[in-house]
């Protein structure tokens, strides 16, 4: 699953035996990737999207795992843009069912957070550091030097979901106030990995660092998408399916 449709273009082309299906307004492509039985689909956005995207990959087309892949904004100040996070723990910050159950816990499952298998968060993060001694392939000098990628790295984090754009920096403050130790927020990766929680399937979460989630962020947004987050989403995903 990628979270804009630009990040989902490269990869589709890599699909051998493809078949393209539309349902509930969304296209989804299906076919083997390095020999793996695989589809991919845009999310759209926001946690509905994704969990409702994510539900029919489970029920439709049977999938085993599901690999979420889009960008995000930085909380941790030690992130920079261009550098990639791995989801471990995911929490959906707009959570709040108080007093009836502590902040953040959703409700009939007792979690405040859900986990990604320790075996998927190392396998991503080798297939990210994989793809950085690479990154000149996929991503031009120019467009690195562009965005002032110069050493971009990949860290294992907990992720912050909730249907809110967050480019303020009241907000991420707030966010950050009950959730101290999340590294990156953006807007679907929670919602995935509750349905997955529910429905007994792994998931992967890996996020693209694209702003400071506050006002001082002057990023060439869709550029920043086209250029690069859709090269990392490319070539992140083939390395991971090369130790699949």
């Amino acid at each position: 699953m990628g979270a804009m449709p630009e990040e989902i273009h490269h990869l589709t082309h890599h699909l051998k035996q493809r078949s393209v299906r539309d349902s509930g307004m969304r296209t989804y492509y299906q076919g083997k990737l390095s020999g793996i039985p695989t589809v991919i689909v845009f999310s759209r956005w926001g946690k509905v999207a994704a969990a409702a995207t994510a539900t029919n990959l489970i029920l439709e087309y049977g999938v085993r795992e599901i690999i979420f892949t889009g960008v995000a904004g930085a909380l941790h100040s030690d992130l920079n843009i261009g550098d990639v996070v791995v989801g471990k723990n995911l929490y959906q910050h707009d959570m709040d069912a108080t007093p009836l159950m502590p902040r953040y816990e959703i409700p009939l499952l007792g979690k405040q957070f859900f986990e990604t298998p320790p075996a998927r968060t190392e396998a991503a993060l080798e297939a990210a550091g994989r793809f950085f001694k690479n990154i000149k392939h996929y991503v031009s000098e120019a467009e690195l030097a562009k965005f002032d990628i110069r050493a971009p790295k990949v860290v294992a984090g907990d992720i912050a979901s909730g249907d809110t754009f967050v480019s303020a920096h009241a907000h991420k403050e707030h966010i950050t106030s009950g959730l101290p130790g999340v590294y990156c927020v953006e807007m679907e990766g929670a919602a995935v990995a509750q349905v997955c929680y529910e429905f007994g399937i792994p998931c992967t979460i890996i996020r693209t660092i694209s702003d400071a989630a506050n006002e001082s962020a002057e990023v060439d947004f869709p550029r920043f998408i086209e250029t690069v987050a859709s090269r990392y989403s490319e070539g992140i995903i083939r390395e991971l399916y090369k130790k699949i």
